[in-house]
């Protein structure tokens, strides 16, 4: 019998892949008729951009070696935290969060050879990373993990240096 905890989370690892996908598959379709920008509201606006790199465009290289281990890297954390999330620990959601996020990118970088990015926040001039929904769960859940280990390790000695 399949536990309902393993059920959750490969639920959530399913729905945040399926919703990036989903989201970038019309981005690209629809960037496909129009080219530059799609003006949304004064903060944020949607404006398609090809990734090479890690998270916000990071280490991009114009170099296939540098990419396919890049991507090499990426597939291998992708396995470790699914073994992390086969642990019944209070990280596992966070954990399946990234994985999600992570899965989602992975399988853009093997068929596109790049990452689509399509979300530009911005206030006035300043512009932050064109990012994408994936990228959001990857930071969603390494801020939830700071978070926990900071506040909420029971692990946490109280020992004064």
């Amino acid at each position: 019998m399949i536990k309902k905890n393993f059920l959750i989370k490969f639920s959530l690892i399913f729905s945040i892949f399926l919703v990036d996908q989903i989201s970038k598959y019309y981005i690209i379709n629809m960037f496909k008729f129009q080219n530059d920008l799609i003006y949304l509201t004064s903060f944020l606006n949607f404006q398609l951009i090809w990734n090479e790199g890690i998270a916000f465009g990071l280490l991009s290289f114009n170099d296939d070696f540098f990419y396919n281990l890049i991507t090499l890297v990426i597939f291998f954390v992708i396995i470790i935290l699914l073994f992390l999330i086969k642990k019944e620990d209070q990280y596992s959601y966070f954990y399946s969060m990234i994985v999600g996020g992570a899965l989602g990118n992975f399988v853009d970088r093997i068929r596109h050879s790049s990452v689509p990015d399509f979300i530009d926040f911005h206030i006035s001039n300043f512009h932050w990373f064109v990012f994408n929904i994936a990228d959001i769960f990857v930071s969603l859940g390494v801020v939830c993990l700071i978070i926990a280990e900071i506040f909420f390790n029971k692990n946490k000695s109280n020992e004064k240096i």
